[in-house]
């Protein structure tokens, strides 16, 4: 099967600029190919795994990926997909970001002996004159176009900052350069970047005449459509001081029936044969695959041993509700407590298992919460400090275990 053909039966390709073209590209050239990173954080999550797991796939072919990194993007911010403009970063934040996303991305990518390229473009954005950019890049820019492409579309009615309005053109003027200085015939991205994607390739086409490509790939969503890799704590980060390798295992342990054999396709390297086997699971049996798609993920992000781990962890806890050395842990300490007590609602945001008080409240109100498998529906509840020396296990509904020890 061809690479081409194996992301369509994925379910991955989502918009391509000539499908038929980068189908034959693909299957009998060695392309250079690039996936843009603004460096919005100072770890990558979720919604970046699944570009670093197609520019890995496609090196697998023998492609060679390019990472643009946002040194100049990041000065602007992406409207696409924002119902307000993003925080602007200093250049220092940014460029502390950029080294994070590098190491991290090293991980997933083989960058020895030249075999893929970082590049920041802001070694070429920070340096251009505007009026010069005006002349050579903006003229070849509809404006009205530009205003019916869905990125700028959807925020006329809150307010579309001529900032913002920058960015297509910037990103459009990445691919021409890397075009020009590399070779790169080919942008990924995910589907919120359609718009700005065809901005490159009608730039490239416009001032050298030749034909590039730019094909999208659908937005890791769930079944209702909601964007994927976000919890109560936030995102789901690759750093596992953001996201510790148990909660990582645990996301995607939890994730809904409906959704696990579409992220096995979209997120591992399991072959589509394998996944064809799981998609057979019923019932209960589902939990089997959604046990594989952790282990998976989780041994691509954080290696086979945190995985092991976690796995185990996660099987002592729902096949036995004992406790693990593995599990999420929070230590207290003398201070915590008030004449040898700790209120259960004090624990909960101590742990990270509400964000206030006042949501710890509800979920106790709710029957949300168990202390050693004991349902607590007294908002006064507390725990004796006597009884969490030998460790305490809360639980949040079903499927959400906290460890407490006294440090």
């Amino acid at each position: 099967m061809g690479l081409y053909r194996e992301f369509v039966d994925r379910g991955m390709v989502a918009q391509a600029t000539n499908p038929e073209a980068i189908e034959k590209m693909l299957d009998n050239e060695k392309v250079t190919f690039y996936i843009g990173f603004d460096p919005t954080a100072d770890s990558l999550h979720v919604g970046h795994f699944m570009q670093m797991k197609i520019m890995a796939h496609m090196q697998r072919q023998g492609h060679h990926p390019i990472a643009i990194f946002g040194g100049g993007t990041g000065m602007i911010g992406d409207p696409s997909g924002k119902s307000d403009m993003r925080k602007m970063m200093t250049k220092e934040t940014i460029a502390h970001n950029i080294e994070c996303f590098k190491k991290q991305m090293a991980k997933f990518i083989d960058i020895s002996d030249g075999k893929a390229t970082f590049i920041n473009n802001g070694d070429w954005l920070l340096n251009l004159n505007y009026i010069d950019f005006l002349r050579e890049v903006g003229v070849h820019f509809s404006v009205n176009r530009m205003l019916a492409a869905e990125c700028y579309k959807s925020r006329l009615e809150k307010g579309l900052t001529f900032l913002e309005m920058n960015y297509m053109l910037m990103q459009s003027y990445d691919f021409y350069r890397l075009y020009k200085d590399y070779g790169c015939r080919l942008e990924f991205g995910g589907d919120d970047q359609w718009s700005n994607i065809i901005g490159g390739v009608e730039l490239v086409r416009r001032k050298e005449g030749a034909e590039v490509y730019g094909l999208t790939f659908n937005l890791l969503t769930n079944s209702e459509g909601k964007k994927m890799g976000k919890t109560e704590k936030g995102a789901v980060w690759l750093d596992p001081e953001k996201t510790p390798p148990y909660e990582f295992f645990q996301y995607w342990r939890n994730i809904g029936d409906a959704d696990v054999i579409k992220c096995m396709k979209l997120l591992t390297f399991m072959t589509l044969d394998e996944i064809a086997e799981y998609e057979k699971l019923e019932g209960a049996e589902i939990n089997r695959a959604k046990e594989k798609l952790a282990h998976e993920l989780t041994t691509l992000v954080h290696g086979k041993e945190e995985a092991d781990k976690a796995l185990a962890a996660a099987k002592a806890v729902f096949g036995a509700g004992t406790a693990s050395e593995d599990m999420p842990t929070t230590v207290l300490t003398d201070g915590d407590f008030t004449e040898g007590r700790l209120p259960v609602i004090d624990m909960m945001v101590r742990g990270g298992l509400a964000a206030s008080k006042g949501e710890a409240r509800r979920l106790i109100q709710q029957g949300g919460i168990t202390v050693d498998e004991v349902k607590i529906t007294d908002i006064a509840a507390y725990t004796a400090k006597e009884a969490i020396k030998n460790g305490v296990i809360v639980r949040k509904g079903k499927k959400i275990f906290h460890r407490f020890i006294i440090g």
